[in-house]
C-alpha cells in the first residue's frame, strides 16, 4: 500500500494546471504585434472566403 501525502498531490496538481495556463498565455499574449495582426487578418480572409463560397438557401 502506497502512502500519498495529499497536500503534495494537491500542490502538484495545481502547479501542473498553472503551468498549462502559463503555456496557453505565452501563446496567446507572447507574440509580436505584427504577428498577431497577420494571424487576425488571415482568419478574417478565411472567413470571407468561406462566406463567399456559401450557397444561398432557396
Amino acid at each position: 500500500m502506497t502512502v500519498v501525502n495529499l497536500n503534495k498531490a494537491r500542490k502538484a496538481r495545481e502547479q501542473a494546471k498553472a503551468r498549462a495556463e502559463a503555456s496557453e498565455n505565452r501563446v496567446k499574449f507572447g507574440r509580436p504585434k505584427a504577428e498577431t495582426t497577420k494571424s487576425r487578418l488571415e482568419a478574417e480572409k478565411a472567413a470571407r472566403d468561406l462566406d463567399g463560397k456559401r450557397r444561398d438557401p432557396d
